[in-house]
């Protein structure tokens, strides 16, 4: 069938002179001249190498999605501060890979994955954690922490900016984790919550002169007067973040820039003002890392990587969390199932997976670990509208309607009816075209790539319906063929 044999094209031509004029513009521009005089005194006589660095074409790295094996690594260089990290070769069309789709690895600057290895040393214990990302999206660091998190943890990802969100929640509904949920809040809205978890990762909205290889634009948006206003904010939010960390957890702080006021001069403030204890990671010489004064820097003539700059911390200090939890999830209005409702939706779990659900006023159903419901409930009372918790689907009568995001879950049963599709069906059930699959069962089936599944279809035997969300599809230009 023609539908069934369409080629997927990127317009090869115009791509390819995109990268060629990208490429022109970093060796023709010129950097803001305050901001060389300031890295000509951070670097000495390595600046010339430095900026010879930032007229070269980043590198291109992947972190692989340890729940969902479906990208074959073999050959490629591995990131040597992350497991699941390698770099390409070259920048691929991420958008026509289905694997990417599914969740099965996420797209992320090397450099800001040494943070996996920072956790690993600062939190030997493998004990379930309260976890809070404070300014999370796109989501890159907040899969990582999915991926590292000890079993039977909390990962809260919480984006102030909200036109930002709705890429963050996505992004961690293809990674998959379960044990994951979003908000949206400024970090003083969590004041009651002081205390209560035992990892806050800051990764502050900088000047970006770590990106200034990848994003002009974030050469024409640098000022000295931009320096000031970030690291005025880095502090506003990290004053907040501090009284977050329960007694003996870890504050980790992170930018993608490299001057001193917004990377160590706000470690020291933390350090001397806020009291928290700075620690040493031991770190191979042969990384390429310099240590500062109370963090670390990634410069990217140093290593295979962009600018990124991090530093970890104690609470020696602080309170012990004292809140009460909700009586139930009030701030989502929700009503708890009836126990056949329950029961149906365990059949679409993993044995193993043991949840609880409520369901909202418009019918869809949430759900979570009920090892986690305790938490949940303190993080419902405390913040003004609670947390978004898992889309399970929603009931029609007896039949349930899946959601992608129950589509997406690693706690998904591997009993379900599936087909697998190869990579011009998967990118036609991407596209939201018509695709026909008279082999198949009729009734609910999981579109897969590679075991890894894509989302939801509807064998009715004369047609597929398919499920996969509007915002998901891919609009890129295909032709027959």
């Amino acid at each position: 069938m023609a539908q069934n044999r369409a080629i997927f094209t990127l317009k090869n031509g115009r791509d390819a002179a995109r990268r060629t004029a990208r490429t022109t513009y970093y060796l023709t521009v010129n950097l803001p001249p305050a901001f060389s005089a300031s890295m000509q005194t951070q670097l000495g006589a390595d600046f010339s190498l430095f900026e010879k660095t930032l007229a070269t074409e980043p590198p291109v790295s992947i972190r692989l999605n340890p729940a969902k094996r479906g990208y074959d690594a073999a050959g490629l260089a591995p990131v040597p501060w992350h497991p699941e990290g390698y770099y390409l070769p070259e920048r691929p069309v991420f958008t026509l890979d289905p694997v990417f789709h599914a969740g099965g690895y996420y797209v992320q600057e090397a450099s800001s994955m040494v943070l996996h290895e920072v956790l690993d040393q600062c939190v030997p214990s493998k004990y379930p954690l309260r976890v809070l990302d404070l300014c999370a999206a796109p989501g890159g660091k907040s899969t990582l922490l999915a991926s590292w998190m000890p079993e039977g943890s909390l990962l809260l990802a919480n984006e102030v900016i909200r036109s930002r969100v709705t890429v963050l929640k996505e992004n961690l509904e293809r990674w998959g984790s379960p044990d994951t949920f979003t908000c949206s809040y400024d970090p003083e809205a969590f004041s009651k919550l002081n205390g209560f978890f035992d990892l806050v990762l800051v990764d502050a909205p900088c000047s970006g002169e770590g990106l200034f290889r990848k994003d002009p634009d974030a050469i024409q948006e640098w000022s000295p007067e931009h320096v000031q206003l970030c690291s005025a904010r880095q502090r506003r939010i990290l004053a907040a973040a501090v009284k977050l960390v329960a007694p003996g957890g870890m504050l980790l702080y992170s930018t993608c820039t490299y001057n001193e006021l917004e990377n160590d001069q706000n470690a020291q403030w933390l350090a001397e003002n806020q009291k928290l204890t700075h620690l040493d990671i031991d770190l191979p010489t042969e990384w390429g890392i310099n240590a500062r004064d109370y963090g670390y820097q990634c410069y990217p003539h140093h290593l295979r990587g962009e600018g990124f700059y991090f530093a970890a911390f104690r609470q020696t200090r602080g309170v012990p969390f004292s809140g009460k939890p909700a009586r139930y999830m009030d701030k989502l209005k929700s009503k708890s199932l009836h126990k056949r409702e329950e029961a149906a939706l365990a059949d679409w779990l993993d044995e193993d997976a043991d949840f609880f659900f409520v369901q909202r006023p418009d019918d869809t159903v949430l759900g979570a670990p009920r090892h986690l419901k305790e938490d949940l409930l303190f993080l419902d009372a405390a913040l003004p509208q609670g947390v978004w918790l898992r889309e399970m689907g929603a009931f029609k009568g007896k039949d349930l309607i899946p959601a992608q995001d129950l589509a997406m879950s690693t706690a998904i049963s591997a009993d379900l009816p599936a087909v697998e599709l190869d990579r011009e069906m998967s990118l036609l059930f991407l596209k939201k075209e018509s695709i026909l699959l008279p082999e198949a069962p009729k009734g609910w089936l999981l579109a897969q790539h590679r075991g890894l599944n894509l989302g939801w279809m509807k064998n009715l035997g004369n047609r597929v319906n398919n499920y996969l969300p509007k915002d998901w599809r891919i609009r890129m230009e295909i032709r027959e063929g």
